[in-house]
């Protein structure tokens, strides 16, 4: 049980960090040579500050989640209701947090002008296919384990 639990929340990080809406590509060497201006600059910024305190709650609200989550699916004799009560906490908190990033990242794209976001895009993608490749390698070279 602990192995599927471990596999789950593995799955779940990898589905996390290759999901574009979760990076936060404003405040990473992407949008280096963007050629913002001082005012989207600043508007970024002030977007970001708006959201930081609800996404860090959010996070927080989705960690405490799962972490419940796994403590019933550790249980010598699982419960199904509090089970699925818990995976529907999960759901619900991760559903406000990408909520939250998206909108705050509709607002940031807002900012910037059609060829700065289509370079974002293409940057962004580059990167998720490094990642991709990254984690390919990695769990090439992992031992596997039955």
């Amino acid at each position: 049980m602990k192995k599927l639990v471990g596999l789950l929340v593995f799955c779940g990080t990898l589905a996390w960090a290759q999901s574009p809406e979760m990076t936060a590509w404003w405040d990473s060497p992407v949008v280096q040579n963007l050629n913002l201006s001082r005012e989207q600059q600043t508007q970024i910024r002030t977007r970001v500050r708006e959201y930081r305190d609800r996404l860090i709650e959010q996070r927080a609200a989705v960690q405490k989640a799962e972490g419940n989550l796994q403590d019933v699916m550790n249980e010598d004799q699982v419960n199904e209701g509090r089970a699925q009560e818990a995976i529907d906490r999960v759901v619900a908190a991760r559903g406000d947090l990408l909520r939250s990033v998206s909108q705050m990242s509709l607002r940031l794209r807002l900012v910037l002008t059609p060829e700065q976001w289509q370079t974002l895009r293409a940057r962004r993608a580059g990167q998720r296919q490094q990642v991709q490749k990254q984690l390919r390698q990695e769990m090439k070279k992992a031992p596997a384990k039955r």
